[in-house]
C-alpha cells in the first residue's frame, strides 16, 4: 500500500514526464486525453490483511485490491477482493498534504475498532485489539463475530477468541496439536474431548499484554500450518 502511494506521489508531480513519453510511444492523440483527475490504484498480492482492506476505505483514492493465486498447470487466478471509488470532489490534492494527515498516528479517540468488538466487554477491549492485530497480521485472514464468539479463518477456522469478563481473561483456541506445545497449567490446555465454544484444540488463556507476547509463537504456528 505505501509503495502504492509512493509511486502516486511521483506520478502527480511528473504530468510532463509521463505525457512526453505517452507522445513519443503512442502520439499526440494519445497523450492529450490523459485525464490526470482520478488516477486509480491496483495492488496485487499473494494476500491482503484485515488492516490493508480498512485502510483502502479510509485513504481517498480509487484503489483496487487484488489477490492472485498461481494453481497447478499454470493457472493464474486475480480475484478482486477490496476497491474503493475514492473521493469525488474534483481533482486531487497534492499528495504529501494527504499522505501527512494518513500517516500520522491516531489517539485513541479515532482508533477503529475491529470487526467484532461490540462483543468486546469494556474490561477487555485493549488486550483484544492488540489480539486482532496479532491474528490479522498473518496475509489475508476472515475475521467472523458469531454469536458467542470471534472466528478467525482461512479456509478454515484457525482461531477462536471467547471473552471472560468475570475473570478478566479472554481465551483463545487456536487449531494446533496440543501434543507438540508444552502445557503451562492456568495459561495453555488441550481441550480435545471437552466441550467448548469456537474451534481448535488447544486453549490459550490471555489476562495481559505479557499472556499475548508468550503466546505470539503459538499464533504463528497456527497460521502457518492454515
Amino acid at each position: 500500500m505505501s509503495q502504492a502511494v509512493s509511486y502516486l506521489s511521483w506520478l502527480d508531480s511528473a504530468h510532463h514526464e509521463v505525457e512526453a513519453l505517452v507522445r513519443k510511444v503512442l502520439g499526440a492523440e494519445a497523450a492529450e486525453s490523459i485525464d490526470w483527475r482520478r488516477p486509480r490504484m491496483v495492488c496485487i498480492a499473494a494476500s491482503f490483511s484485515h488492516h490493508d482492506r480498512v485502510a483502502v476505505q479510509r485513504l481517498p483514492e480509487r484503489i483496487d485490491l487484488v489477490r492472485y493465486r498461481v494453481f497447478d498447470g499454470g493457472l493464474l487466478s486475480l480475484l478482486l477482493v477490496d476497491s474503493s471509488p475514492g473521493s469525488t470532489n474534483g481533482p486531487s490534492r497534492r499528495i504529501k498534504e494527504r499522505a501527512t494527515a494518513t500517516i500520522s498516528v491516531p489517539t485513541a479517540s479515532v482508533t477503529f475498532p475491529p470487526p467484532g468488538s461490540g462483543l468486546v466487554p469494556e474490561c477487555l477491549r485493549d488486550l483484544y485489539a492488540e489480539l486482532d492485530e496479532a491474528l490479522t497480521a498473518w496475509g489475508e485472514v476472515e475475521v467472523a463475530p458469531l454469536r458467542h464468539y470471534i472466528a478467525y479463518r482461512r479456509l478454515v477456522n484457525v482461531a477462536s477468541v471467547i471473552f471472560r469478563p468475570k475473570h478478566e481473561a479472554i481465551l483463545t483456541y487456536l487449531r494446533v496439536d496440543p501434543d507438540s506445545v508444552g502445557l503451562e497449567e492456568g495459561f495453555t490446555r488441550d481441550v480435545r474431548g471437552i466441550g467448548h465454544l469456537g474451534t481448535g484444540d488447544l486453549e490459550v488463556r490471555l489476562a495481559s499484554a505479557a499472556d499475548l507476547e508468550k503466546a505470539a509463537p503459538l499464533i504463528r504456528r497456527a497460521f502457518e500450518a492454515a
